[in-house]
């Protein structure tokens, strides 16, 4: 017989947040257009020929649970632990991720904001590109494009961040520099200061944004692995005003007090 605590509690967590999210920005989008309707036109591009990867709009992701479940993502993935990373994973699911960093409004961490339902932007500079990300504590990405690596980063919740685009069509973009303290995903795949990710985004029309992420810690997976999944676009709307304060109390009743 399956575990019914286990299941509903991750069903009331998202019911949760999807309610909020419909709350604080259903406003200011009430008389957009409706994407899923709408025609999908070709790629947008920029005044060279790169890959348009904003415009008026943002994108909106699904809320992606596990970054290695086909019920999310483009196809199941078969997540290649080492004994420390897989025992770590297991603690979390038995306690049904209650110690989960973004629980207490810290940061999400990389490649965890893409798969949370908030939207984002991407804003394409000369010299770098910049991530702004509605929930999750309402942070920012700096990409440096065509730069190199600090010798010694210091450590952070997103990481040191540089980029390139492969072609015209691909941002590509390399991150290190992690601080040890997120989760890739709310049921609890773990990662290290160790972490090194390395996304892409490509726009293969003018409705969607095809995200990659390749997730490699040596602490916690035997192997790099790569994770897939589309985001929509959503003409019209805007980022709303998105308040997560740290140092949540309403945590205490699922018996936890501290991020782990």
């Amino acid at each position: 017989m399956p575990n019914t605590k286990s299941i509903i509690r991750p069903a009331i967590l998202a019911s949760a947040v999807l309610a909020a999210f419909t709350l604080v920005s259903a406003p200011a989008r009430a008389q957009t257009i409706d994407s899923d309707k709408a025609p999908s036109a070709p790629t947008p591009r920029l005044s060279d020929g790169k890959v348009d990867l904003g415009g008026k709009g943002v994108w909106a992701p699904i809320w992606v649970l596990d970054w290695a479940d086909k019920k999310y993502v483009e196809e199941k993935i078969d997540v290649p632990f080492t004994p420390a990373g897989l025992e770590l994973y297991k603690e979390r699911q038995a306690n049904h991720s209650k110690d989960d960093p973004e629980g207490y409004c810290l940061p999400a961490g990389v490649p965890r904001y893409t798969g949370t339902p908030y939207p984002f932007q991407l804003i394409q500079l000369p010299d770098r590109v910049v991530i702004l990300y509605e929930g999750a504590s309402h942070m920012y990405r700096v990409i440096l494009l065509n730069a190199k690596h600090s010798a010694d980063p210091n450590p952070s919740w997103l990481g040191e961040s540089i980029g390139w685009y492969e072609g015209n069509d691909t941002l590509v973009v390399d991150t290190v520099g992690f601080n040890g303290r997120t989760w890739l995903d709310y049921v609890g795949h773990p990662a290290s200061d160790q972490l090194h990710v390395v996304e892409r985004f490509t726009r293969p029309n003018m409705m969607s944004l095809h995200y990659e992420a390749t997730i490699e810690d040596p602490k916690n997976y035997a192997k790099p692995w790569t994770t897939r999944f589309d985001v929509k676009w959503k003409p019209g709307w805007e980022i709303q005003e998105y308040v997560c304060l740290e140092n949540n109390k309403d945590l205490l009743h699922m018996g936890t007090k501290e991020p782990k």
